[in-house]
């Protein structure tokens, strides 16, 4: 048994101390790291282009600006001073407008990148501090790590079992070994996949190898979802529309007028009707202020489009450690394989030295839940703690199925140990072990893992010369025990178990754990389907058919390692699911990145898991994805409403602008340039602010998944929208002849027609709060910019048929209350019809 003296040095040695004593390392001065960035600058590659002048740019290659210019300049061409004046006036506002709420989504989006902002860990002054990656300077020491991206150029001062994935760069995806002899040097975006190195920062920003490359990528524009390609296409569509109809209208009137600018102003009204300029507007807005909600509930987006994904997700991939269970491992028990017991933590010697030889197995500086407790454990109750007097000069790092993981040791005096730790039956196979022996430890290990312990085997070897075997498995090991321990589930895990089976979504545990222990955690969590599990190398034994079966039969995965989670994910892929996964290790990346949503741990979840993920749980709790899916149905629902609204509405300002030119009509332009962007003013607020503030529905979290494959325009709901729209439509029209055949003039119908739209729009906005609940049910939702915004619209219509001024501009005139009561019934009751429609729904 090893010689062990209890002591409290290691405890005042912090980890810093630790890698600044062996270093020797001092690193830059506050004056140095202030002049280095004097020189060179911050570490980051910037932009070249200026965001408020790329936005202005691309609004001048709107349809509806250009419109609005070309009405403009007709109007002052023509001699209509003050209508060309209230068209320079709308184009102001809707640049305004537009820039105000690419403005909003601009800096939800920078508030999500401050949040996901790398931090590195730098030697200034011999002492570590943290610092955001834009910070580090030329001349700095970096201290970088397993699971941890690289923030800058650099060269390798000193280093311990140090490999990184140059993929980013090179391609190859294999790890590359890297010490401060031959291969020293290290690359910005890199991802350390095993060990620690200290490094001098070489080169930053844009003069990095990253930095020169994203130089040459500057100008590639990121491909576009499937959704906004759904509504690209649309807008286009519309767009080609607005144009053949805008040149057809000029024709027809040209030639009965031969008024050149007379007809074109006429077909312009027409074109800005069609044009529906406020969808993308729309769907960026929601994309970017929905991302930024999830932010304050505490989920980072890192990428705005995984906002429409979060609603469609149809199973979620989950770890057992730390998603399921706290992730705060006790050392509660230990096998001794002498004894044949398991024990308590007392006072027995044979604990002791098992404790102990696990602790030399783990890493000297620990960060891992399991190597925590082992050093906790040791320190209360080794006589001797030895940890300051011993030094590591060889490492195997965790590796082989199962994995294990062996450290060697020695003090000054030449003494030595070497031990190691891994999955039991790892342990089991590098050991010289009698059946009564192996027996005896597979009866204790089942024992343990039915209660619900997790169980790593211990074990020792000897091993004098310095050439060390190239495998850790060619080491012969004595077999010493067991070490178990308890990670209790989190409080509220059966209730996010719960509401994810409500919500219609899949849950599978994907976890490196032994089945036995799985099996009585998920139990415990009410997990379904915890009866029966599938094991990293029996899955990697099926082909791809049997495994596209296999995955949805089993909703329990053990032993798990890198390939087998892909595999797993891929397969679900293939079944047509829309996959989301948790990890927070380095063996999670290549899962998370095949994900469609991958979830990343914010406190223990490693740089390389965070780097790949979509989504951060900024404090690691699961119930968080709950909100998230809901925000994400919500998100899309609020949307969809939004368009639809947009479609129904349009419809009837086309119609009444198409149907009395066409037909000839007595008034043929009823509504000019001038009142279709007082409308288009109306309706662009309405969809973007009333409906993205739109709370949760109640039954949201009740329906199935959405399938991605789903148009977002299908031919149902259009269909609603255009028959919304047609009686909209047939309202106005009633309302345009009732006013002929009470012989009233252009300026009465004018008005009464405008009524009618505006209260139809209003009432329209209300009821497409909901394609299910009620008016009854759905004005009670807490949403204050629907009084603010419909009150503006009613005080704004009345005024301008009120105020003397702008009732001549806009050609509008005193109605008698008959008139007015008429108008606005009308448009209610050209809305409210589709109430019959929702209760019809609710009854079925």
């Amino acid at each position: 048994m090893y010689n062990f003296n209890h002591n409290l040095i290691f405890n005042l040695r912090t980890q810093a101390d630790i890698i600044v004593e062996n270093s020797g390392i001092s690193g830059l001065t506050a004056a140095e790291v202030i002049k280095s960035r004097a020189i060179t600058g911050r570490n980051e590659i910037k932009e070249k282009k200026n965001h408020f002048i790329a936005v202005l740019l691309n609004l001048l290659k709107e349809p509806m600006l250009i419109l609005l210019i070309v009405a403009a300049v007709i109007y002052f061409v023509t001699g209509n001073t003050s209508d060309g004046i209230f068209m320079v006036s709308s184009i102001v506002v809707v640049t305004g407008i537009s820039l105000f709420q690419e403005s909003r989504s601009k800096k939800a989006l920078d508030k999500l990148r401050a949040l996901t902002q790398p931090l590195c860990r730098v030697i200034r002054e011999r002492k570590i501090s943290t610092i955001p990656k834009e910070e580090l300077v030329q001349g700095d020491y970096m201290i970088i790590e397993e699971g941890t991206s690289i923030p800058a150029d650099g060269k390798i001062i000193q280093s311990n079992d140090f490999a990184v994935n140059e993929s980013i760069l090179t391609g190859e995806s294999l790890p590359i070994e890297k010490d401060n002899t031959t291969n020293d040097k290290v690359l910005q975006g890199s991802l350390v996949t095993s060990g620690l190195a200290i490094c001098v920062v070489t080169e930053i920003g844009s003069a990095t190898a990253l930095g020169k490359i994203g130089k040459t990528i500057e100008g590639i524009a990121e491909g576009e979802t499937p959704l906004q390609k759904q509504i690209g296409s649309f807008v286009k569509k519309m767009a080609v529309a607005g144009t053949v109809v805008f040149m057809i209208i000029w024709s027809i009137n040209f030639f009965q007028s031969y008024d050149l600018l007379g007809s074109l102003l006429k077909a312009l009204t027409l074109a800005m009707s069609i044009l529906p300029e406020e969808i993308p507007v729309a769907f960026a807005t929601f994309m970017a202020l929905g991302a930024w909600r999830l932010m304050k509930l505490g989920v980072v987006v890192k990428n705005t489009s995984t906002v429409e994904t979060l609603g469609s997700a149809s199973i979620i991939c989950l770890d057992k450690t730390g998603t399921i269970t706290e992730n705060r491992m006790k050392l509660t028990k230990v096998f001794s394989l002498s004894t044949g017991l398991i024990h308590d933590i007392e006072n027995e010697p044979q604990v002791h030295e098992i404790i102990a030889a696990a602790m030399w197995a783990s890493e000297p500086i620990p960060f891992d839940p399991m190597e925590l407790a082992l050093h906790d454990a040791y320190q209360h109750t080794a006589a001797t703690d030895d940890r300051g007097n011993f030094k590591m000069i060889h490492e195997y790092p965790l590796g082989g199925r199962p994995p294990m993981m062996t450290h060697v040791f020695e003090d000054i005096n030449g003494k030595r140990i070497i031990a190691a730790k891994g999955a039991p039956e790892a342990m089991m196979e590098v050991s010289s072990l009698t059946t009564q022996e192996k027996t005896s430890i597979i009866t204790a290990l089942d024992q343990l893992t039915r209660a619900g312990f997790r169980v790593l085997g211990v074990g020792v070897s000897n091993f004098a010369g310095l050439q060390f075997p190239q495998e850790q498995q060619q080491l012969s090991f004595s077999f010493l025990g067991l070490v178990a321990f308890y990670d209790p589930p989190k409080e509220n895990i059966k209730d996010v178990f719960n509401s994810f089976y409500q919500a219609g979504i899949q849950i599978k545990i994907i976890t490196g754990d032994n089945a036995a222990t799985t099996a009585t955690i998920a139990r415990q969590v009410n997990f379904r389907g915890y009866e029966k599990a599938v094991s990293g190398d029996e899955l990697m034994n099926l082909s791809t058919d049997q495994l596209k079966k296999k995955v949805l039969e089993y909703n329990v995965f053990t032993r798990m390692f890198p390939e087998a989670k892909l595999r797993i994910v891929d397969a679900l892929k293939a079944n047509g699911h829309i996959v989301a996964m948790t990890g927070d290790g380095v063996n999670d990346g290549p899962a998370l990145k095949a994900a469609h949503i991958s979830i990343a741990m914010g406190k223990k979840g490693s740089e390389i898991a965070k780097a790949v993920s979509s989504l951060v749980l900024t404090d690691d709790d699961l119930a968080k994805m709950i909100d998230a899916i809901a925000m994400g149905r919500k998100i899309y629902g609020n949307l969809k409403k939004a368009i639809q609204y947009i479609i129904s509405i349009h419809i009837p300002i086309i119609l009444t602008v198409f149907i009395p030119l066409v037909l000839g009509w007595a008034y043929p332009s009823i509504f000019t340039p001038v009142h279709v962007i007082f409308l288009e003013l109306i309706m662009g607020p309405t969809c973007s602010i009333i409906y993205e503030n739109e709370p949760v529905e109640k039954n949201v979290m009740i329906q199935k998944p959405r399938p991605l494959t789903n148009t977002f325009f299908s031919w149902r709901e259009l269909s609603v929208s255009i028959v919304q729209g047609l009686a909209i439509t047939i309202g106005i029209l009633f309302i345009y002849q009732y006013s002929r055949h009470q012989f009233n003039n252009e300026a009465v119908t004018r008005t009464m027609v405008f009524v009618t739209l505006i209260a139809a729009n209003i009432f329209l906005t209300l009821v497409n709060r909901s394609f299910y609940y009620s008016v009854v049910t759905t004005i009670r939702y807490k949403n204050a910019m629907v009084p603010a915004i419909i009150a503006i619209t009613a005080i704004l219509t009345i005024c301008f048929i009120l105020i003397e001024p702008a009732s001549a501009f806009f050609q509008f005139t005193t109605l008698s209350i008959s008139q007015a009561f008429g108008a606005v019934l009308t448009g209610i009751v050209s809305v409210l019809w589709f109430e019959i429609v929702k209760l019809y729904k609710r009854r079925q």
